[in-house]
């Protein structure tokens, strides 16, 4: 270990330790839950050491943990938060809801017209099912597409891609992913990919991409994604763009701001309003195949693919609260604050740079351009280690001020964030780095 080495560790204990002084609460939260869950939770991206904070309430873009002290939500739910904590619209549909009755057994009101909404918002939808998350709309959407191409059963995917709990494909593929047949290509490689493309295309069924890398917010290049239509089109090969987070970076989701229209597309996240929500459609003659009242339909079954309250909530908070006006004005938002981090490291000369599209931002302890997941890793297990150390220091940093978002620098805004909650967050990023800077400024 060198020096400088050894002043990020010493920098990370002292946070870690104001950390635990003020989060007694959260602390014995986390001791009870470990007694009955593996690792204390149920969902693994919400761990982080030295234990996370547990919420007692949220508010418009605030959160209060149990501890009662107060931080700016700039998580927004991994992007599920889109409508902030206590939206009044989704609040009086879900009210609605509850008071008119759950579990129904049935067609509820409010399906069709969800359906009708997310249909006129992405024109490359012609049909759509619904699901209870962004997994397992991938997830249907991939058998269709095995199924409808049944001697093509292999699935083209990206490095650093993550299309839900059992399709993580960072540094390879994870050993519970669902057992298909991938072909792992290097996201925005526009030769390399055309090549895979063309070498592979008798045995594809399908090229499932997310048009911003969510795993650092890496977007796709406008070439990457027009090869791709042009190659899926010319060796018939089915097109999915797993738009479960990029669905709100524009009034159409990303294929709208790219221009491309793919075959299929996967949604989740936001568009339940908050409650748990998936969903998948595209091409009318694929999605016809789900039609039970045809010989020989694909089943689709789910307790909960209609449930009311995602039915409810999602149509209220498509129609009513995330308008197209709305799109634009978050997303322009995220844009501003991207910027000004990126100018106050520059400034700093701190080896830090912010990526990402409109209200979904990634941040990096790197220089260089990042085009792909690899160019934001280092080189070195010493070198990657010291990135990692630098991120936690940030998180640690930024939660101790009364900041949250992901430790691995990720950055979702919800509507009610203000240009004065995104100037106040750099100014705490500025304040890390003019304490710590030293110790981060040549990470190596």
């Amino acid at each position: 270990m060198t020096s400088r080495d050894g002043e990020l560790a010493a920098a990370i204990a002292a946070a870690e330790s104001s950390y635990r002084d003020r989060h007694p609460a959260s602390a014995r939260a986390y001791e009870r839950a470990l007694e009955h869950m593996p690792g204390g939770n149920t969902r693994s991206v919400l761990y982080y050491s030295p234990f996370p904070l547990t919420w007692a309430s949220g508010h418009g873009n605030r959160l209060t943990d149990v501890d009662g002290r107060e931080y700016l939500d700039l998580l927004g739910e991994y992007s599920a938060g889109l409508f902030g904590h206590s939206n009044p619209i989704i609040q009086a549909a879900l009210k609605q809801a509850i008071d008119d009755g759950l579990v129904l057994g049935g067609p509820n009101v409010y399906e069709a017209s969800l359906a009708a909404a997310i249909r006129a918002r992405f024109p490359s939808i012609e049909l759509v099912r619904f699901t209870n998350s962004g997994t397992e709309a991938n997830l249907m959407a991939l058998s269709a597409v095995r199924a409808v191409k049944p001697r093509h059963p292999r699935i083209l995917v990206f490095d650093g891609a993550y299309h839900g709990g059992v399709f993580y494909f960072r540094r390879g593929s994870s050993e519970l992913n669902a057992p298909f047949d991938w072909l792992i290509g290097e996201y925005n490689d526009v030769e390399g990919v055309r090549a895979l493309l063309r070498e592979h295309g008798g045995k594809l069924a399908a090229v499932l991409v997310e048009p911003m890398l969510g795993g650092g917010c890496i977007p796709a290049t406008p070439e990457f994604v027009t090869m791709l239509r042009e190659e899926c089109t010319r060796s018939d090969i089915l097109l999915i763009f797993d738009e479960v987070m990029t669905s709100r970076l524009s009034p159409s989701g990303l294929q709208g701001a790219l221009g491309i229209r793919p075959d299929m597309t996967t949604l989740g996240k936001y568009l339940g309003g908050g409650a748990s929500f998936g969903a998948f459609g595209g091409r009318r003659d694929i999605m016809a195949r789900f039609d039970p009242a045809l010989p020989g339909a694909f089943s689709h079954p789910g307790t909960f693919n209609n449930n009311v309250l995602s039915m409810a909530a999602g149509v209220a908070g498509l129609t009513r609260v995330f308008t197209p006006a709305e799109a634009m004005r978050i997303n322009a938002l995220g844009e501003r604050l991207r910027a000004k981090l990126n100018e106050m490291a520059a400034e700093r000369e701190i080896p830090f740079q912010a990526t990402g599209c409109g209200s979904l931002i990634g941040l990096h302890f790197c220089r260089g351009l990042i085009r792909c997941a690899a160019d934001a890793d280092r080189t070195s297990p010493q070198s990657q280690r010291a990135q990692d150390a630098a991120e936690t220091l940030l998180h640690l940093e930024a939660l101790n001020r009364g900041y949250y978002f992901a430790r691995r620098g990720y950055i979702a805004l919800s509507l009610p964030t203000t240009d004065e909650d995104c100037e106040s967050f750099v100014g705490a990023v500025d304040d890390i780095f003019r304490r710590h800077g030293r110790v981060i400024e040549d990470l190596h």
